[in-house]
């Protein structure tokens, strides 16, 4: 997720440096699951209402965790946290934020975050394949995603195949 991410952010025109800080984001964009409990990180149905609103929790606990540290990392890294399940049209959390409003880390983040859920093991759903997860992706284009952000990815995506694919030997 970390690599999907650096890569749309490099070709988006950010730095090295700049996407070396996503890189390191997009790895800490969940820390605050560490404190949702295990019997709902790994129910293997639906959540309901009240289980969802414990884990939609973990963005906030998650900037919590990090608190006020000054590094330009952890800076970065709540940034990520806090705005990775933000939507472009407005319908995500937690604050509700739309279109520009969330930073564009966050919103490369949500590409990469919601590709990775989709095409990985979850207790709770089918394993997607790349295709798939693809459409999905671009369905969600100006409503979920960024529609500026959704043809980055997709020209960014032989790179992450290869990446994938070398990973896992």
């Amino acid at each position: 997720m970390s690599l999907t991410s650096r890569l749309i952010g490099i070709c988006c025109g950010m730095t090295k440096r700049e996407a070396d800080l996503l890189s390191f984001a997009a790895g800490m964009h969940d820390l605050g699951k560490t404190e949702i409990p295990v019997s709902l990180l790994l129910k293997p149905g639906k959540l309901d209402r009240y289980e969802w609103a414990v884990m939609k929790t973990h963005t906030t606990i998650g900037a919590d965790i990090i608190g006020n540290r000054g590094s330009e990392r952890y800076k970065a890294a709540k940034i990520v946290i806090l705005t990775h399940h933000e939507r472009w049209d407005g319908r995500g959390y937690p604050q509700g934020l739309r279109g520009e409003q969330i930073p564009l880390m966050g919103r490369i983040v949500a590409i990469s975050d919601v590709f990775d859920a989709l095409t990985g093991e979850r207790p709770y759903k089918r394993t997607w394949d790349a295709e798939e997860a693809i459409e999905e992706i671009i369905r969600g284009s100006g409503s979920h995603f960024d529609p500026t952000l959704v043809p980055v990815f997709l020209e960014v995506f032989p790179e992450i195949r290869k990446a994938i694919c070398q990973t896992m030997g």
